[in-house]
Protein backbone atom coordinates (compact mmCIF):
# COMPACT_ATOMS: atom_id res chain seq x y z
CA UNK A 1 0.00 0.00 0.00
CA UNK A 2 1.44 3.56 -0.78
CA UNK A 3 0.99 5.81 1.99
CA UNK A 4 0.48 8.81 -0.39
CA UNK A 5 -2.68 7.82 -2.04
CA UNK A 6 -4.05 6.68 1.66
CA UNK A 7 -7.05 8.83 2.09
CA UNK A 8 -7.60 8.01 5.88
CA UNK A 9 -5.53 10.87 7.37
CA UNK A 10 -7.58 13.25 5.73
CA UNK A 11 -11.36 11.45 6.14
CA UNK A 12 -9.98 10.84 9.81
CA UNK A 13 -9.19 14.58 10.14
CA UNK A 14 -13.07 15.32 8.62
CA UNK A 15 -14.17 12.71 11.09
CA UNK A 16 -12.30 15.24 13.82
CA UNK A 17 -13.79 18.20 12.14
CA UNK A 18 -17.31 17.14 12.54
CA UNK A 19 -16.75 15.69 15.90
CA UNK A 20 -15.86 19.17 17.30
CA UNK A 21 -18.51 20.71 16.02
CA UNK A 22 -20.87 18.75 17.78
CA UNK A 23 -18.48 19.02 20.93
CA UNK A 24 -19.16 22.78 20.94
CA UNK A 25 -22.99 22.46 19.64
CA UNK A 26 -23.03 20.61 23.12
CA UNK A 27 -21.19 22.98 24.80
CA UNK A 28 -23.49 25.71 23.70
CA UNK A 29 -26.42 23.28 25.40
CA UNK A 30 -25.58 22.03 28.10
CA UNK A 31 -22.99 24.77 29.62
CA UNK A 32 -23.83 27.76 28.29
CA UNK A 33 -27.99 27.03 28.17
CA UNK A 34 -28.23 27.80 24.89
CA UNK A 35 -31.50 25.63 23.06
CA UNK A 36 -31.16 24.92 19.97
CA UNK A 37 -33.87 25.75 17.82
CA UNK A 38 -35.50 23.11 14.77
CA UNK A 39 -32.42 24.43 11.99
CA UNK A 40 -29.92 24.19 14.88
CA UNK A 41 -31.16 20.78 15.69
CA UNK A 42 -31.59 19.43 11.67
CA UNK A 43 -27.81 20.82 11.06
CA UNK A 44 -26.43 18.98 13.92
CA UNK A 45 -28.16 15.44 12.55
CA UNK A 46 -26.02 16.45 9.02
CA UNK A 47 -23.03 17.02 11.09
CA UNK A 48 -23.34 13.32 12.88
CA UNK A 49 -24.33 11.98 9.29
CA UNK A 50 -20.87 13.59 8.15
CA UNK A 51 -18.94 12.30 10.97
CA UNK A 52 -20.27 8.67 10.52
CA UNK A 53 -19.16 8.96 7.04
CA UNK A 54 -16.24 10.03 7.53
CA UNK A 55 -15.20 7.54 10.37
CA UNK A 56 -16.52 4.76 7.91
CA UNK A 57 -14.11 6.22 5.06
CA UNK A 58 -11.45 6.16 8.22
CA UNK A 59 -12.01 2.47 8.98
CA UNK A 60 -12.33 1.44 4.70
CA UNK A 61 -9.66 3.56 3.10
CA UNK A 62 -11.38 3.66 -0.16
CA UNK A 63 -9.90 3.67 -3.45
CA UNK A 64 -10.77 4.19 -6.76
CA UNK A 65 -14.86 4.06 -7.19
CA UNK A 66 -15.13 4.12 -3.33
CA UNK A 67 -13.31 7.11 -3.03
CA UNK A 68 -16.52 8.73 -5.56
CA UNK A 69 -18.68 7.02 -3.88
CA UNK A 70 -17.82 8.70 -0.59
CA UNK A 71 -17.24 12.13 -2.39
CA UNK A 72 -20.91 11.89 -3.63
CA UNK A 73 -22.25 10.74 -0.29
CA UNK A 74 -20.34 13.56 1.51
CA UNK A 75 -21.24 15.88 -1.26
CA UNK A 76 -24.84 15.15 -0.31
CA UNK A 77 -25.01 15.29 2.95
CA UNK A 78 -22.95 18.77 2.71
CA UNK A 79 -24.99 20.67 0.24
CA UNK A 80 -27.73 19.85 2.57
CA UNK A 81 -26.18 21.39 5.27
CA UNK A 82 -25.50 24.01 2.88
CA UNK A 83 -29.00 24.67 2.49
CA UNK A 84 -30.10 24.38 6.08
CA UNK A 85 -27.48 26.74 7.31
CA UNK A 86 -28.15 29.41 4.69
CA UNK A 87 -31.44 29.29 5.31
CA UNK A 88 -30.81 29.84 9.13
CA UNK A 89 -28.25 32.51 8.05
CA UNK A 90 -31.32 34.17 5.73
CA UNK A 91 -33.55 33.95 9.08
CA UNK A 92 -31.11 35.71 11.26
CA UNK A 93 -30.58 38.82 8.67
CA UNK A 94 -34.42 39.06 8.11
CA UNK A 95 -35.74 42.67 9.66
CA UNK A 96 -37.76 42.34 12.67
CA UNK A 97 -41.60 42.68 11.31
CA UNK A 98 -40.79 39.31 8.64
CA UNK A 99 -39.13 37.25 10.67
CA UNK A 100 -41.75 34.05 11.44
CA UNK A 101 -43.87 33.76 14.89
CA UNK A 102 -42.23 31.18 16.76
CA UNK A 103 -43.72 27.82 17.51
CA UNK A 104 -44.22 25.14 19.36
CA UNK A 105 -41.10 23.19 18.77
CA UNK A 106 -39.38 20.44 16.90
CA UNK A 107 -40.50 17.60 19.95
CA UNK A 108 -44.05 18.52 19.21
CA UNK A 109 -44.13 18.78 15.47
CA UNK A 110 -42.60 14.97 15.80
CA UNK A 111 -45.02 13.92 17.82
CA UNK A 112 -48.43 15.73 16.44
CA UNK A 113 -47.30 15.98 12.72
CA UNK A 114 -47.02 13.58 9.79
CA UNK A 115 -43.24 13.50 8.60
CA UNK A 116 -43.27 15.66 5.72
CA UNK A 117 -45.00 18.63 7.84
CA UNK A 118 -42.33 18.36 10.36
CA UNK A 119 -39.57 18.69 7.06
CA UNK A 120 -41.77 21.54 5.47
CA UNK A 121 -42.26 23.00 9.12
CA UNK A 122 -38.26 22.90 9.96
CA UNK A 123 -37.32 23.97 6.40
CA UNK A 124 -39.09 27.01 6.89
CA UNK A 125 -37.61 28.08 10.75
CA UNK A 126 -39.00 29.89 13.30
CA UNK A 127 -38.85 32.79 15.21
CA UNK A 128 -36.18 31.58 17.68
CA UNK A 129 -34.56 30.64 14.53
CA UNK A 130 -33.92 34.30 14.01
CA UNK A 131 -32.61 34.84 17.09
CA UNK A 132 -28.90 35.37 17.10
CA UNK A 133 -27.55 34.16 20.33
CA UNK A 134 -23.33 34.00 20.17
CA UNK A 135 -21.75 35.40 17.76
CA UNK A 136 -17.56 34.81 16.95
CA UNK A 137 -15.95 37.50 15.09
CA UNK A 138 -18.63 38.75 13.82
CA UNK A 139 -20.15 35.56 12.60
CA UNK A 140 -23.10 33.85 14.12
CA UNK A 141 -23.02 30.38 15.02
CA UNK A 142 -25.13 29.21 11.68
CA UNK A 143 -22.66 31.72 9.66
CA UNK A 144 -19.83 29.20 11.10
CA UNK A 145 -22.08 26.01 10.12
CA UNK A 146 -22.49 27.54 6.48
CA UNK A 147 -18.74 28.06 5.95
CA UNK A 148 -17.99 24.01 7.40
CA UNK A 149 -20.54 22.92 5.31
CA UNK A 150 -19.56 24.52 2.27
CA UNK A 151 -15.55 23.44 2.64
CA UNK A 152 -17.20 19.85 3.64
CA UNK A 153 -18.54 20.13 0.10
CA UNK A 154 -16.07 21.45 -1.50
CA UNK A 155 -13.85 18.53 -0.09
CA UNK A 156 -16.83 16.19 -1.30
CA UNK A 157 -16.08 17.70 -4.97
CA UNK A 158 -12.28 17.05 -4.89
CA UNK A 159 -12.41 13.65 -3.63
CA UNK A 160 -15.28 12.77 -6.54
CA UNK A 161 -13.16 13.98 -9.30
CA UNK A 162 -10.12 13.32 -8.64
CA UNK A 163 -10.67 9.74 -7.63
CA UNK A 164 -9.07 7.29 -10.85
Amino acid sequence: MNPENSIRPIMFLGFLLSSGMIAIALFFQYYMGMEPCPLCITQRVIVVGLGILFLLATLQGPKNWGRRIYGLLLGIASFMGILIAGRHTWLQHLPPDKIPECGPGLEYWINTLPALDVIEKVFQGTGECAEVLFTFIGLSIPEWSFIAFTLFFLFSLKLFFTAK
